[in-house]
């Protein structure tokens, strides 16, 4: 139903916003004629050479755009003393949970400004060493571990790691005894697990590599593939995906190593479930839920008996149990019961921990393998709780415990007494009892309550004045519950208000709740935003002057979205990494993965009307003052390609009739966001923040 037509003539243009204010001289960029047909209506799109991020047109284009963008941030005068606070208050030791493999205990450790953390670990003499340091992967911090995995003895490590934030990745293999490498590399990883099946190799996923741009190249076909130690990569097996196209495949191992469990899904909700008895040469791989209407996930399996935690005939969540001779859905029992709270589930000790979420605030339950309660574990307070997972002889677990003014502490826990106490609790100079956290429900458009939790220094007088950014993401089943950042501690010290709205399509009241925020019902999601802002002004927190809007990934296609349809309500917009063209998001890497939230533009003319109203770069009018835009992306982001960014920062320059400035900072060498080195993460936090204080005509009022 589309058709799309391509010329090379180019005219140049320059944007609106530049010649109504010279103070910031935008780069020319040039226009195509680039059109496609959707459904009879012909849709322009002359950014679409900015697609291509092999070409030196873009390279132009995006070296041009950081440069005025760096020009304007220089001159902003309190922007040095932010970094320097960011990067003290950034500067404190953080140690993770350990994890026992083989005779070794193993740990992550940051000394504070490392842009890396470190892999420890310590003999049973507790003689410590560095196993493996991801800082001399690459000179400049970029190249990252992204995943480790031990065999079952402990004696071999397959760790993957990402370059420059790319989701395309190599496994590496390594004598975990010695720490010398095998000498086996496996090339062109990407959206993979790693399952070690004993001593002899491992499965993993992938895609066949794509022609074109590996950074931008439609993957839309996984496999889970077999590799035996000692073998070229090209001689790994293919255990599933042949059969048919699917865009996402998984594999792990039970514990015991007995069952493969293959997962496989087309969308990010939904998918079918396999499993393999590998104690039978030869066992078929056996049909568990064959369908793509609920989400289930393996956690735990004692002899044939696997517990399943799912949302099939349950929206919040259940644990059922089935016996792996027989496993199809039909066949499955309840072990814990749906609950009006939302469930998600971890195993270890020999235990089942239901992990409940009631208004963004966690509960945890132990439960033991026939269903009984044990007890309902005492947090330390209100807040976000997770772990509790580990083997099944640990007799001790950990778990991390956070909210927006508690740095994350982490707790080892004795899943026999029910007793927690701190292992680690993190040194960071900030004040949390100067501060606090209250939640509120406000009202949406259509009358639909939705929570949110705003934290802001104790004595803030609410007279609308005060410098507030509205955080949220709203989409794909993601709950956002309390979680403390360093950044934010920054922006709460220098007078900042910090909100978080629990919008609809996230996963906080289970999938209805996400439901009502996809599709067709997009809209719900903005119309929750729009609504939070309107709360925080009329409750006086803060004015439509001192109002920023932020969001990430699908966040960042919601600040597009809310900023062109009020532009009015907002000072300042932080999209990150947005999904700002949604006529064509599916067309770029695993794309096509997110239509259970969107929908795509092929779908059908309803579809494709209603994308188009709201995708962000195709609702910004002329003649229109936007608010101040400060745009990040990265040039190796294959999640949500850069052009995204850079298609929506030109047709708002172009079309920005206010003298707010339209600025885009493109990160080189980073990618979505994981992985991003402490050096690049504090100086792109320290630019937001110091570009809305001074887009809002504040500074900061932090002494420190």
């Amino acid at each position: 139903m589309k058709k799309t037509i391509v010329t090379l003539a180019m005219v140049s243009g320059l944007g609106v916003a530049a010649q109504m204010n010279q103070n910031i001289p935008y780069p020319k960029t040039q226009k195509g004629t680039v059109t496609d047909n959707y459904f009879g209506t012909t849709v322009p799109d002359p950014y679409r050479w900015l697609e291509d991020d092999r070409s030196a047109e873009t390279a132009a284009w995006v070296k041009a755009e950081n440069e005025v963008t760096f020009n304007y941030l220089k001159k902003i005068p309190f922007r040095d003393a932010i970094k320097t606070r960011l990067e003290k208050l950034w500067n404190y030791e953080r140690i993770s949970a350990p994890f026992n493999e083989g005779s070794y205990t193993y740990y992550f450790k940051n000394n504070g400004l490392q842009n890396q953390s470190v892999l420890y670990r310590k003999d049973k003499s507790g003689k410590e060493e560095v196993f493996l340091d991801p800082n001399t992967f690459s000179k400049d911090g970029t190249t990252s571990l992204s995943n480790i995995e031990f065999n079952k003895t402990g004696t071999l490590l397959a760790y993957m790691i990402s370059e420059g934030g790319s989701d395309w990745g190599k496994i590496i293999l390594m004598d975990a005894i010695t720490k010398k490498p095998l000498g086996e590399t496996i090339e062109n990883v990407k959206f993979s697990g790693i399952a070690w099946k004993g001593s002899e190799g491992f499965y993993y996923s992938t895609y066949d590599k794509p022609d074109g741009s590996l950074l931008s190249a439609k993957t839309d076909e996984h496999k889970l593939y077999y590799h035996k130690l000692g073998a070229p990569q090209k001689e790994d097996r293919v255990v599933f995906g042949n059969d048919k196209k699917r865009r996402y495949i998984g594999g792990m191992l039970t514990e015991d190593e007995r069952f493969l469990i293959i997962s496989a899904a087309n969308s990010s909700s939904g998918g079918e479930l396999y499993i393999q008895d590998l104690s039978k040469p030869g066992s078929p791989i056996i049909t568990m839920a064959d369908n793509f209407d609920s989400d289930s996930h393996i956690i735990d399996n004692v002899g044939s008996t696997l517990y399943i935690s799912t949302n099939y005939k349950a929206p919040n969540t259940r644990i059922v149990t089935v016996d792996a001779a027989n496993p199809q859905q039909a066949n499955w029992k309840d072990l814990i019961p749906e609950t009006e709270n939302v469930l998600s589930a971890s195993a270890g000790s020999g235990y089942i921990f239901a992990h409940y979420i009631k208004d963004a605030i966690s509960s945890i339950k132990q439960y033991d393998h026939s269903g009984k309660l044990v007890r309902n574990i005492e947090l330390p307070g209100i807040g976000s709780a997770g772990g509790f997972g580990g083997k099944k002889n640990e007799k001790t677990l950990y778990y991390s415990f956070t909210n927006y003014t508690t740095p994350g502490t982490i707790f080892a826990f004795n899943p026999k007494t029910g007793k927690s106490a701190v292992y680690r609790k993190p040194n960071v100079d900030f004040n949390s009892d100067d501060y606090t956290s209250e939640q509120v429900f406000y009202t949406s458009k259509d009358g639909t309550k939705v929570p949110m939790i705003i934290t802001y220094k104790k004595g803030t007088k609410l007279n609308g004045t005060n410098p507030t950014i509205l955080y949220a993401y709203g989409g794909f089943n993601v709950s956002l519950t309390p979680a403390f950042s360093i950044a934010n501690a920054v922006w709460l010290e220098n007078g900042g208000i910090y909100a978080v709205a629990n919008l609809r399509g996230g996963g906080e009241y289970g999938k209805k709740w996400h439901d009502a925020g996809t599709k067709l019902q997009k809209q719900n999601v903005f119309d929750d935003f729009i609504a939070a802002a309107e709360f925080l002004i009329e409750k006086k927190y803060t004015s439509g002057d001192y109002l920023a809007v932020r969001g990430g990934s699908n966040g960042g296609l919601l600040v597009g979205a809310v900023t062109t349809q009020r532009p009015d309500l907002f000072k300042v917009a932080l999209p990150a990494v947005g999904v700002m063209d949604m006529l064509r998001y599916h067309t770029f890497t695993a794309g096509a993965g997110w239509a259970y939230d969107y929908g795509t533009s092929e779908d059908s003319k309803e579809m494709f009307e209603y994308l188009k109203k709201y995708s962000p770069v195709h609702s910004i009018k002329k003649d229109v003052k936007y608010p101040a835009t400060f745009i990040t992306t990265g040039d190796h982001d294959d999640r949500v390609v850069p052009a995204h960014s850079f298609k929506y920062a030109a047709t708002l320059q172009e079309y920005q009739a206010g003298p707010a400035p339209v600025l885009i900072r493109i990160e080189v060498n980073a990618g979505h966001g994981a992985g991003k080195s402490v050096a690049q993460t504090i100086a792109e936090n320290a630019d937001l923040q110091a570009f809305t204080l001074y887009n809002m005509g504040a500074s900061p009022k932090s002494g420190k």
